[in-house]
């Protein structure tokens, strides 16, 4: 098995990893996030979890991505900020 080079991370996560990398104290807890919808499910067929998929689930989450992106309508975007 290689290693990867310092400073880059792996992007097929376990659950493990995944429940940490999103700062989940426990895995309890991140497959709790997972059945909620907050971070999607591992990759179809695998036990990995995309790393950019969780970012982009918890950018979205979060506000930090425009409407366009997040793949809905600014109003649909608009009624998720006033809630």
């Amino acid at each position: 098995m290689t290693k990867l080079p310092i400073g880059m991370l792996p992007r097929g996560l376990t659950r493990d990893q995944a429940a940490e990398y999103c700062g989940c104290e426990t895995t309890d807890a991140f497959d709790d996030w997972v059945r909620r919808g907050i971070v999607p499910g591992p990759m179809i067929g695998t036990r990995r979890w995309d790393r950019k998929a969780i970012d982009r689930a918890l950018d979205r989450r979060s506000g930090l991505l425009p409407p366009e992106a997040a793949g809905q309508s600014f109003e649909e975007w608009l009624a998720q900020q006033t809630d």
